[in-house]
């Protein structure tokens, strides 16, 4: 290695980079992180590069694209990029890049602090990442990607950024102002994804509501869904993280006409109390919410809805937390999260609030509000018992095959163990629902099938 960096400093990093045969890209965070990767990995590998990702597997080169979202995620974040610094003093690996919404905020403090990584880069730094690896961009495969989940499903993400401006919030300041994909783009990139296999996408930005508003002024998801669901092959659309404030109506009926697109949403109110709701600044109400979700049931009446609360967010009292209780019991939403709050620096809750609710009382407040959601699960997935449902199988475990329902998303939602041994992973099969726990539901294939 030591002569590695001698070669390196005499003929230019440029060489060095000609004997580096493999990248493993490692996904820290959600999944807009990893439409990033998967794209970075395209890139990489039309420029000849062997390309693996969050692989155990020996790679001369490592690239961990990180989370920078919430203390936990940085933590998390940081503690593999030490992991992989302690394997390049080792000499296990040549060369570390960090990139993502971590260096993105961050890079200055982490060059300081971890001087073993080789470069930092930010969210949008593709070319400069390549450029740094002796490869450019190749734009003729610009809008494909390398598809890490399961080859029968993908992720599509329709814009970056975004314009609100929650309390609570960093994304804005790490990821920048709103920037939509046109749908001419979408509709091509999917097209890619449906000739490669992919029969479910799920459509992901920061905020949907807002998708094609920088663009023309106008409020383009219903026009993107109307394009997408024509597609041919396109077996499941699903919409995810559809800001409350603002809400585009008119996909309602477009989701109660298309089959294809899955009576499934996903809507992170994050608080019902008004006290809260206006601290937060997500200029929405109660009232409003139990007015928009009344008409999304009404329009959609069998619709699975999932909803991210916030808990211990300055200011909240009990009574507040009483409120979002109520809300939860009322609404029994088919799915639902909690985060607990995360005084993240520059955000206006950090700047104009402090942080004086103690943590144990935001993991108390968090428990009770799943304990509340777990008994709703529950008595939701016993309803099932006996029907039969349009089930994908996503994978095998075991000598269970697992499924998931178009009420249900990979990784976050419910799943369907079915007990055969000839179903095949990526096809869809009628599943007669024969029994149900918390989170999962157990079936078998239909007589009919």
């Amino acid at each position: 290695m030591a002569f590695i960096g001698i070669f390196a400093e005499n003929l230019g990093i440029q060489k060095v980079y000609k004997m580096a045969k493999t990248v493993n890209v490692i996904t820290m965070g959600c999944s807009k992180n990893l439409v990033d990767s998967e794209r970075l990995m395209k890139q990489l590998d039309a420029n000849h590069f062997s390309v693996v990702h969050d692989s155990e597997n020996k790679a001369e080169v490592v690239i961990i694209n990180t989370c920078g979202f919430i203390n936990d995620a940085k933590e998390e974040s940081i503690d593999m990029i030490l992991r992989y610094c302690k394997l390049k003093k080792k000499k296990q690996i040549e060369k570390l890049f960090v990139i993502g919404c971590l260096s993105q905020r961050w890079a200055d403090e982490l060059r300081n602090e971890i001087p073993d990584v080789d470069q930092f880069f930010g969210t949008n730094d593709l070319d400069k990442i390549l450029k740094a690896l002796n490869a450019e961009v190749v734009r003729d495969v610009i809008s494909e990607r390398i598809i890490t989940t399961p080859k029968h499903l993908a992720y599509l993400k329709i814009a970056e950024g975004c314009n609100r401006s929650c309390s609570f919030c960093s994304i804005p300041i790490i990821r920048g102002a709103y920037n939509s994909k046109t749908i001419s783009e979408l509709v091509e990139e999917t097209k890619i994804l449906v000739g490669k296999g992919v029969k479910e996408t799920m459509i992901i930005a920061q905020d949907l509501s807002f998708y094609g508003v920088d663009l023309n002024g106008k409020q383009q998801l219903p026009d993107l869904l109307d394009q997408l669901s024509r597609i041919d092959g396109l077996e499941w659309i699903r919409l995810h993280y559809l800001f409350p404030n603002d809400f585009p109506r008119d996909i309602l009926q477009l989701m109660a006409e298309r089959k294809n697109i899955c009576k499934y949403m996903d809507l992170p109110f994050q608080h019902v109390s008004d006290s809260m709701l206006k601290t937060m600044r997500r200029n929405f109400t109660k009232e409003k919410t139990y007015e928009l979700i009344e008409k999304i049931r009404s329009t959609v009446p069998d619709i699975a809805l999932r909803t991210t609360l916030l808990v211990g967010h300055p200011g909240e009292t009990e009574q507040d937390f009483n409120e979002m209780k109520r809300f939860v019991q009322d609404i029994k939403f088919d799915r639902l999260g909690v985060f607990q709050y995360s005084h993240e620096e520059g955000t206006h809750s950090f700047l104009n609030h402090e942080d004086t609710i103690e943590d144990f009382i935001k993991a108390s407040r968090a428990e009770e509000i799943m304990m509340i959601q777990q008994d709703i699960s529950l008595e939701k997935n016993q309803a099932k018992i006996g029907k039969t449902l349009k089930t994908i199988i996503d994978r095998k475990e075991g000598e269970f095959f697992i499924g998931r329902t178009e009420f249900d998303s990979y990784e976050v939602d419910n799943e369907v163990l079915i007990e055969d041994t000839e179903l095949q992973i990526g096809s869809f099969y009628d599943i007669e629902i024969t029994d149900a726990s918390d989170y999962d539901l157990f079936g078998k294939v239909s007589i009919n099938q």
